[in-house]
């Protein structure tokens, strides 16, 4: 590789590409250059002069940095060559041998032909013959290449936060998205979807067969589950529901025959709940499960039998800093806050954040006209409503402005 004096910067060792949809080329992003120091640096192509048989002539600053392959590239030399794929029309084994890169525009390459070595059948020794074809004949390479990082994708969003993860689904495209999200676990694609637009989040489901996604709305809470449910068209949100276990079938349709702006729609059919001679460990212990999230778990609500929601007769809530003050072995009921006024299920959102903003609060019990309890609201689910429907969208792209400097 030389710059515009013609001094040597270095030798090229490899070619980044990225896959694209529908079947198009791979996009050449640049080149891995090997400086004298032994060290592989990323040259941009957009950057490259001119590339010939012989040398590669290129413009502008060289960014020294260490080059670190990212999930979504392919590294021609080390990815591809010698990878085993399949030839439309030919029934012989191949190998691939080369791989040919074209300028389609400005500075813009692309992937285009592809050098196959193919098994003659004739023994071991047998090397075989090259055959050149167009990118497009090669039946399983992108499906082998996107499957592989799909799955190194995959282990590497198991580390991340919810949020995190949906920015990451957000930025894919549609087909490295399909890739991932099929191999990725029904809790972690579920903690994703609740945070992604709406609109994304009925795209995503709609490329799900109809037993994943009752599979994967099983394990969202069922008020964010009705949320989406009520954002798919009847026939398939019907579908959906008829896959779903009967008890959170159950719990999304009650939460639907509400309106989605109230606090009947909003809630959380799944609170904490105590029995009246519950102690305060007993309490503490129910609110420390896991899988309880830090608003729920602010409140523990003491009822009479039955405990499943609609409950017996709702007698109060008991905040958890209260209990962590309190002797383990007393009645949580003995500490009932009597300032937390359970909500009707018909008070609408502005109501509900007068409410919540008045008492300090972050989770607030739903009762009936016979006093039971029906469910809970947290202060969450309430800014989901009160924001712009597109907050979240708005939010990844504020973040994709950031990492880009615009």
């Amino acid at each position: 590789m030389l710059d515009p004096n013609g001094d040597q910067v270095g030798r090229i060792r490899d070619v980044v590409v990225q896959y694209r949809s529908a079947g198009r080329s791979p996009r050449v992003k640049g080149l891995v250059i090997e400086l004298f120091a032994m060290r592989h640096i990323f040259f941009p192509i957009e950057r490259v002069h001119s590339i010939d048989p012989n040398q590669v002539v290129i413009s502008g600053l060289v960014n020294t940095q260490r080059f670190k392959k990212r999930d979504s590239e392919v590294l021609v030399v080390d990815d591809l060559f010698d990878r085993h794929v399949t030839r439309q029309g030919s029934l012989n084994k191949a190998t691939i041998f080369d791989i040919g890169i074209k300028h389609i525009r400005a500075r813009d390459w692309e992937v285009s032909e592809v050098a196959l070595r193919e098994s003659t059948g004739r023994g071991p020794f047998q090397r075989g013959h090259v055959v050149i074809v167009d990118w497009a004949e090669v039946l399983d390479l992108s499906a082998a290449v996107a499957e592989h990082s799909a799955e190194e994708h995959v282990r590497r969003l198991a580390d991340m936060r919810p949020a995190d993860v949906a920015q990451e689904l957000h930025d894919m495209d549609p087909a490295r998205r399909a890739n991932v999200v099929r191999i990725m676990g029904d809790d972690q694609l579920a903690d994703a979807l609740e945070e992604l637009p709406e609109d994304e989040q009925v795209e995503l489901i709609g490329t799900l067969d109809t037993e994943r996604a009752a599979d994967v709305l099983e394990e969202m809470d069922p008020d964010d589950a009705a949320d989406l449910i009520a954002e798919l068209s009847p026939q398939m949100a019907e579908a959906i529901l008829e896959k779903m276990e009967p008890d959170e079938a159950e719990d999304v349709r009650t939460l639907l025959s509400y309106d989605s702006a109230t606090a009947g729609g909003l809630m959380n059919p799944e609170p904490v709940i105590i029995p009246h001679d519950a102690t305060v460990a007993d309490a503490l212990a129910a609110l420390r499960r896991e899988e309880i999230t830090p608003a729920m778990a602010s409140v523990a609500f003491v009822s009479r039998a039955p405990l499943e929601t609609p409950t017996g007769r709702y007698l109060g809530g008991v905040h958890i800093q209260r209990l962590l003050r309190e002797p383990p072995s007393i009645l949580a009921a003995r500490v009932i806050d009597s300032d937390i006024q359970p909500l009707a299920p018909e008070v609408d959102v502005a109501q509900l954040s007068r409410y919540f903003a008045t008492y300090d609060l972050v989770c607030a019990p739903v009762v009936d006209a016979e006093k039971r309890l029906l469910g809970a609201v947290t202060v969450d689910d309430i800014l989901d409503h009160i924001l712009p429907d597109d907050w979240r969208g708005i939010q990844f792209d504020e973040v994709a402005e950031e990492v880009t400097g615009g």
